[in-house]
């Protein structure tokens, strides 16, 4: 462990570990006539989105809120239906990175830093993710998001770890900025191979270790 840049991987949700389906938000954009990315575009603008994440506001408000913006561009039903689709996407985890944030786990406390919703534990358990992170850093919860520096000090006091001795993994340019301004190591995540190199050596160590406990059976 000592020779490890950190003890302690601090990882994004949304973009990284979990992804949305949204193959039904843009069959009803097509049927309404307006661009791709319509919807998405009104429902993460900063005064609808940012009192979401801060816990502020329910799913059914923040839907209204899409709903009233969508008013403008098409019939009020189909912005109604249209803001429905959005609040209510299913997602899915990729498998490959629960995998090695498991493995990771196995040698030091990892936690998610995500800017989330209200109801992010329900969309865990359904993900079966609810024993992926020795601890959730929920935006909503602790009405603090990223880019705010006190949540890169939360998360790292909730991992047990000094600040620059943590690892931190984001699909955002600016909240791995903040993380780098915190005295972290971070990692701008564009795909798996960013995360697999990061934890290569701990999950190579892990690795070694087993096959380390495995070899004397063998000689027997």
């Amino acid at each position: 462990m000592s020779d490890l840049a950190f003890d302690a991987l601090l990882c994004d949700l949304d973009n990284v570990i979990r992804f949305y389906d949204l193959d039904e938000v843009d069959r009803q954009e097509h049927a309404a006539g307006i661009a791709p990315g319509t919807t998405l575009g009104l429902a993460f603008a900063p005064e609808r989105d940012l009192p979401l994440l801060l816990g502020r506001i329910s799913r059914d408000q923040w839907a209204a809120s899409i709903a009233e913006a969508l008013a403008a561009k098409v019939p009020a039903r189909q912005a109604a239906d249209l803001a429905t689709a959005l609040a209510h996407a299913p997602s899915r985890a990729d498998q490959q990175v629960v995998e090695l944030i498991r493995q990771v786990r196995r040698t030091m406390p990892v936690v998610l830093v995500t800017n989330a919703t209200v109801w992010l534990d329900d969309d865990l358990a359904q993900l079966g993710l609810t024993d992926l992170a020795d601890h959730v850093v929920n935006s909503s919860r602790i009405h603090i998001a990223k880019p705010d520096p006190e949540i890169y000090k939360i998360a790292a006091e909730r991992a047990g770890v000094p600040a620059h001795r943590c690892a931190f993994v984001d699909d955002s340019q600016t909240n791995v900025n903040a993380a780098r301004q915190a005295g972290m190591t971070a990692v701008l995540y564009r795909d798996i191979s960013d995360l697999r190199r990061l934890v290569a050596p701990i999950v190579n160590e892990a690795g070694s270790s087993c096959l380390e406990e495995v070899q004397p059976g063998l000689s027997d």
